[in-house]
């Protein structure tokens, strides 16, 4: 019998949670999108010629699977209880998405709500010193544990929710990112705790295959917060505060520009338009997606794919620092 060493023990079960819910996902897609589509779960997609009705709150099938997936798997391997209490936060940012799919219980109140979803990742949050060049290690303690974590995952989340608008471009950068914290993990030799982020991962790259353009299913409020918090919730448990801003940082901006929209007063616009020739005409460049399409003549798909660009040199340059800078 050939001896197998813990570590490659631990790439088999980072490989078996990653490939079993990007398959699941990928094969069941087509089946959840005629249920969605018979059920009249549908949304226009608008920077269509002739707005084309699509399948929405796909991402439910996201946490449906990657749940699935992590429990399959706990009969061959052996998870650590950070990866349950992190699957178990990322549903109820994911059910909580449901809720707002539904109804409008307005702003503050979800921000609450959302703010104390995390906070059963406190305890597991084992790394609570912030690691700054040329000064060190800066232990924050209670700090990090009562502020910074769950602020960190409903941040995130909302960061990914606001960063969309084109086919598979919330749910491509999602992919990009989290499997630059992933590799980040790996090259640190620590990922035993991230084995539910790693499902997550695996089913949201099965899902962008029906996202990106052009899409045949959005994935809604359920599927940005599910992994909007899936990417907070690795961050905060390696310890990732720097290097998962600097990877954050296209949605960050995206942000500030919503921000500095908002102080101005301008009046508010949620969606571009398409041209004759198929490119974006768009109002303003006031949002991080529209800035290129505003100036030069681009396309849903080619406006998307700078997206991409953009944040995977952040992701580069994140995954490049020492340690868990």
């Amino acid at each position: 019998m050939i001896p197998i060493s813990v570590s490659s023990f631990q790439n088999v079960m980072l490989t078996s949670n990653f490939l079993v819910p990007l398959v699941v996902t990928a094969v069941s897609m087509p089946y959840f999108i005629r249920k969605l589509s018979e059920n009249n779960i549908l949304a226009k997609d608008v920077y269509k010629r002739d707005f084309p009705m699509v399948a929405d709150r796909g991402g439910t099938a996201i946490l449906l699977i990657a749940m699935l997936s992590l429990s399959m798997n706990s009969l061959f391997f052996k998870f650590t209880s950070t990866n349950y209490v992190a699957m178990i936060v990322i549903a109820l940012f994911g059910l909580f998405g449901v809720l707002d799919d539904m109804i409008n219980i307005g702003r503050m109140s979800k921000f609450l709500i959302m703010y104390y979803c995390s906070y059963p990742l406190i305890q597991y949050a084992t790394h609570t010193a912030v690691i700054l060049p040329n000064v060190g290690h800066i232990e924050l303690g209670v700090l990090y544990l009562q502020f910074i974590v769950p602020t960190y995952v409903l941040v995130a989340s909302n960061l990914v929710n606001m960063h969309s608008g084109y086919n598979g471009l919330a749910s491509g950068l999602s992919v990009i990112v989290l499997i630059s914290l992933i590799i980040k993990s790996a090259l640190i030799s620590d990922i035993e705790n991230i084995i539910s982020v790693v499902a997550i991962t695996g089913a949201t790259l099965g899902f962008y295959f029906y996202d990106r353009y052009p899409s045949q299913i959005f994935w809604g409020n359920v599927g940005s917060l599910t992994v909007g918090a899936a990417i907070g919730t690795i961050i905060v448990i390696q310890g990732f505060i720097i290097s998962g801003f600097i990877m954050l940082i296209p949605h960050t901006v995206n942000f500030l520009m919503y921000v500095y929209w908002k102080i101005k007063k301008y009046p508010h616009v949620k969606f571009g338009k398409v041209r004759e020739d198929g490119t974006l005409e768009v109002p303003n460049a006031l949002t991080l997606k529209w800035v290129l399409p505003y100036y030069y003549r681009l396309t849903e798909r080619q406006a998307t794919y700078a997206m991409f660009l953009l944040t995977s040199v952040f992701c580069v340059i994140g995954i490049m620092l020492p340690g868990r800078l």
